[in-house]
């Protein structure tokens, strides 16, 4: 029953980020300090996101299947999360 609640919680976290697309839509959402602190804070939730999903995996040993696309799309996300804070920082 844990595995299956973790599992759950990881398969949240894959479709989180795709929320900012509505949310860029809006104009006051393409504005300069708005938009920076959104993706700021959507890149530190991939990234968080991406070491919840590897701590699941690792110590938690939920190692099903399911859990194993999980731990790519989130590992994938991190590394955009994190690419994405890097340039932001570099540009400054």
């Amino acid at each position: 029953m844990k595995e299956k609640i973790l599992t759950i919680v990881s398969t949240i976290l894959l479709f989180v980020p795709w929320t900012i697309l509505p949310l860029r839509s809006f104009d006051w959402a393409l504005k300069s300090p708005v938009a920076e602190i959104m993706i700021s804070c959507y890149a530190v939730f991939m990234i968080l996101g991406g070491m919840f999903t590897v701590f699941l995996y690792v110590r938690a040993k939920v190692q099903n299947n399911w859990m194993k696309v999980c731990l790519v799309i989130n590992c994938l996300y991190a590394v955009g999360g994190a690419c994405a804070l890097g340039m932001m920082v570099t540009q400054k």
